[in-house]
């Protein structure tokens, strides 16, 4: 899970999406989703789900570390 956040910031970017859409997308605070995507917090079950469907990726995907998107 250790890349999680790194995932979540390329998925994004890959959608041309900023932080502040993402927070919106997810109904989540921009702040809280960017400190995910530097590695400093954890995301909540619920979030991971959130960005599962958002992005169409399986929970695997984004939670192993050893899986690519």
């Amino acid at each position: 899970m250790l890349r999680f956040g790194e995932k979540l910031r390329a998925l994004r970017q890959g959608q041309g999406m900023t932080l502040m859409e993402l927070s919106t997308a997810l109904d989540a605070h921009f702040s809280h989703l960017g400190n995910i995507e530097r590695g400093q917090k954890k995301p909540s079950t619920d979030l991971v789900l959130k960005v599962a469907d958002l992005f169409d990726v399986t929970t695997d995907q984004l939670m192993r570390d050893e899986l690519e998107l």
